[in-house]
């Protein structure tokens, strides 16, 4: 199936949003609040989701297809599983987009403004700001962690070129 025969399928993208990591830890009534500050997005393949040096306070969670993160006209990475998250480094450094993120393929994805997490619920907002921080500091550990190690083989080549 494509992303086009998804969209329409509202209990498909709900469950496919509470199998994302960083959204799981929320309640259901915080996951309600969460979806009130989100909309879902679809994208064709070749659609900019957004573009390299833009400022947004955007966050995305795949839910299905393809993204591919493009800098300076090369590709960097292709997101493909659900709850792969984008587009989270600019709104948390208050920075320009550091690259363009297309779809690759039909992809649907939650949008969330992340300057919306002080309307959540008043009792939850902090507990709803901790999950959802922590879900980026997961992912972006993950990413600093690969990139750390790429750096090493990359080192390791040069050296060897010597």
């Amino acid at each position: 199936m494509t992303a086009s025969d998804y969209i329409d399928d509202n209990v498909y993208i709900i469950q496919q949003m509470r199998r994302i990591p960083a959204l799981a830890g929320f309640d259901p009534v915080q996951f309600e609040a969460l979806l009130k500050l989100s909309r879902i997005k679809q994208y064709q393949s070749g659609n900019l989701i957004f573009e390299e040096g833009s400022y947004t306070n955007f966050i995305y969670y795949l839910i299905c297809g393809r993204a591919k993160i493009v800098k300076n006209g090369k590709i960097l990475a292709v997101l493909s599983r659900a709850g792969d998250i984008f587009g989270e480094i600019a709104p948390i450094a208050g920075t320009a987009r550091s690259a363009s993120v297309y779809a690759e393929a039909p992809s649907i994805c939650l949008e969330i403004d992340t300057s919306s997490f002080d309307k959540a619920v008043a009792d939850d907002k902090y507990t709803f700001r901790y999950i959802m921080y922590r879900g980026f500091a997961e992912v972006l550990a993950h990413r600093l962690k690969k990139t750390t190690e790429d750096l090493i083989a990359a080192r390791k080549e040069i050296d060897s070129l010597k």
